[in-house]
């Protein structure tokens, strides 16, 4: 694993094409870096496509807590990554942000276009879910990703130790169980995400002047 450390292009050339993840939690600049590295790509005159699934905004778009935003291909599970790409006259990299929602076959796909058709691809996203179990496309990303790069802006739990752990809060409460994947943001809404410390995320205290309880399958409600 390493440590992300510029925001600098891959330069072009004879090399081969690389497959590579960017993870952290929540607030960490994921999608700003995936704009970023969009933008430094075109401006070398490298042809890219950008791709998301279940982006906060609710559409076919990359967008970012800081407010850039991008539109994008919204990578539906039946969509073939390999077909997209050849369909086009020349892809030089593909931007895929919020891998983590892929399908382990689109995955399998990404790998497939760098080892065969030569595409760079750069996959951003969550390791793990609410419960701190691994997304099933993160992990193979893990497996199969040339480089694997923890992203530095540090996030901080409201404890003031270093954020590691997405929490989902329901009505005020802390979920221990539900689907993997529900769409929510880090607002007040019903169902939201807070980035916690690994003790916190344990223990599932949310902070002071927060319900301090735990949803689990016999408490106050279900998912």
């Amino acid at each position: 694993m390493t440590e992300l450390s510029a925001l600098s292009a891959v330069p072009s050339g004879a090399r081969d094409a690389v497959l590579k993840f960017y993870f952290g939690p929540m607030d960490c600049g994921k999608s700003t870096l995936a704009l970023q590295m969009n933008y430094n790509h075109g401006r070398q005159g490298r042809r890219g496509l950008v791709l998301t699934k279940h982006d906060r905004s609710g559409g076919p778009k990359v967008t970012s807590r800081i407010g850039l935003g991008l539109e994008a291909i919204e990578v539906e599970d039946s969509l073939d990554l390999v077909r997209l790409v050849t369909s086009h006259d020349r892809i030089d990299y593909l931007i895929c942000d919020e891998a983590c929602f892929y399908t382990v076959p689109q995955i399998e796909q990404l790998a497939d276009l760098v080892d065969e058709h030569g595409v760079d691809v750069y996959a951003f996203g969550l390791a793990s879910d609410f419960r701190s179990v691994m997304f099933p496309a993160a992990q193979r990303l893990f497996e199969l990703a040339d480089e694997v790069c923890r992203l530095q802006v540090e996030v901080l739990c409201w404890c003031g130790r270093p954020g590691q752990l997405n929490a989902r809060v329901v009505g005020g409460v802390m979920a221990r169980t539900g689907e993997q994947v529900v769409i929510g943001d880090t607002d007040a809404s019903p169902v939201r995400y807070q980035v916690l410390c690994r003790r916190h995320h344990r223990s599932g205290r949310l902070g002071e002047g927060a319900d301090r309880s735990v949803l689990t399958p016999g408490g106050p409600a279900g998912l």
